[in-house]
């Protein structure tokens, strides 16, 4: 008879392995199931009813029967606590035939000379998904990178001294894009490659990129006396591919400026006019980046003066409305209006491009967020997180409105003090 305290000993073993999150599967000397725990039913589609007895190949593909026969074999003549597969990927075979991949952990206690084998079962299916996805993303850097060695290749033709500077250059960024590839699972390693991007891309970018686009417009010029389309075609390449390399550049070190805690705001009154002549201006510099036929369209119904930081709003404004240029097709129009309303100060870029759907928009705000529609466009991922953490600065916020292959509408919201002792001036 056994005592209420073996009879609680017993309960508790048993409510251990019944009630276990992992699949356990424990097989005697023969290889055959003697014990087969809730978790397992779960996993595996079998009920214990159908699996006691049988040999522990029941669990497994048919293709590996034969091997697993011998592996098991080996394994109760010398065994020992380990994990299976040494590197393998493992499969297990649920009732109806299909496999899912398995992380399985054995071990063995013995009664009366008989082995006993216990083996924990771990599905890593959702583990292999994310493996998946990881892959993919370093497939499509190395594309990009391969695109980046092309257009490298064919500056070297066109340009002589600082060529060789810029090649330099894009060698440096391939390795820093592949290490930061395998640094996006860790925020620590992001970090520290962030760290060494932007001390190596201030020293050794923003020279001979001025210097490449300063000598393509030479080019262009001297091009115009005796017109040559080919001509024209590698210069604007040129200015393209230096325009998107310093778009990059500004992305990193804003990031990084924002991350040390380097950008402070200086919140001050502006006019109507003032915001006139800003947001002018802004759309003028900007009006290099229109592709055929796009348009912007500025309109101001501010009736007195806002509280804002200029430069932030500036910098805002020139990622939203860069964003909607490069998101847009040709002849399209993008809308950009400011205005006050509920004690903000509101500014709204519409345009007609291709959309976001609404499982991205929920990450859009996340450092180097692609959505994918917009894999194939250049790109850091950075413009909107930045966008919010100037926003955060200046306690405003963001919204966006979007549909796909329908266009976009953001709104930023920059809060007015009420009463003017909240004013710093």
């Amino acid at each position: 008879m056994y005592s209420e305290k073996q009879i609680s000993n017993v309960e508790q073993f048993e409510a251990l392995f019944n009630y276990a999150t992992i699949g356990i599967v424990v097989t005697n000397d023969e290889g055959k199931i003697i014990n087969f725990n809730k978790f397992a039913e779960k996993q595996f589609e079998f009920t214990k009813e159908e699996v006691l007895g049988k040999t522990v190949e029941l669990l497994i593909p048919p293709s590996v029967h034969v091997k697993h026969h011998q592996y098991r074999e080996d394994y109760y003549h010398k065994p020992e606590v380990r994990v299976m597969g040494h590197g393998r990927d493992l499969f297990a075979r649920k009732k109806d035939g299909s496999t899912f991949p398995v992380e399985v952990s054995l071990s063995h206690y013995t009664i009366s000379d008989h082995t006993f084998v216990i083996a924990f079962v771990v599905d890593i299916t959702v583990r292999k998904k994310h493996e998946a996805v990881v892959l993919q993303q370093k497939q499509e850097l190395e594309s990009g990178t391969i695109e980046i060695k092309s257009m490298n290749s064919e500056l070297e033709q066109k340009i002589s001294d600082r060529t060789k500077m810029l090649r330099e250059a894009l060698a440096e960024l391939e390795k820093s894009k592949q290490e930061l590839s395998e640094a996006f699972e860790v925020e620590k390693e992001l970090s520290e490659l962030k760290s060494r991007f932007v001390t190596m891309s201030s020293h050794e970018f923003r020279t001979p990129l001025s210097t490449i686009l300063t000598s393509a417009y030479l080019l262009d010029k001297y091009n115009e006396i005796n017109p040559n389309p080919k001509i024209d075609k590698h210069v604007q390449r040129i200015k393209g591919a230096v325009g998107g390399m310093k778009g990059i550049l500004e992305d990193f070190l804003s990031l990084g400026r924002l991350e040390e805690g380097h950008v402070q705001t200086n919140v001050k009154l502006v006019t109507r006019t003032t915001i006139d002549i800003l947001f002018k201006n802004l759309m003028q510099e900007l009006d290099g980046l229109l592709r055929n036929g796009q348009q912007i369209i500025y309109k101001n119904s501010v009736a007195t003066i806002v509280c804002m930081d200029t430069n932030l709003v500036t910098n805002i404004l020139t990622n939203l409305v860069s964003n909607a240029i490069k998101f847009s097709p040709e002849n399209g129009i993008i809308k950009v209006n400011s205005f006050v309303e509920d004690n903000n100060f509101v500014i709204t870029v519409e345009d007609n491009g291709i959309g976001i759907s609404e499982e991205d928009q929920q990450h859009l705000f996340e450092r180097f967020f692609r959505a994918k529609n917009a894999v194939n466009i250049q790109g850091t991922g950075l413009g909107l997180h930045i966008v919010s953490k100037y926003l955060e600065l200046m306690n405003g916020r963001i919204e966006m409105l979007s549909k796909l292959n329908e266009g976009s509408t953001i709104t930023v919201y920059i809060p007015q003090p009420t009463h003017a002792d909240q004013i710093d001036i």
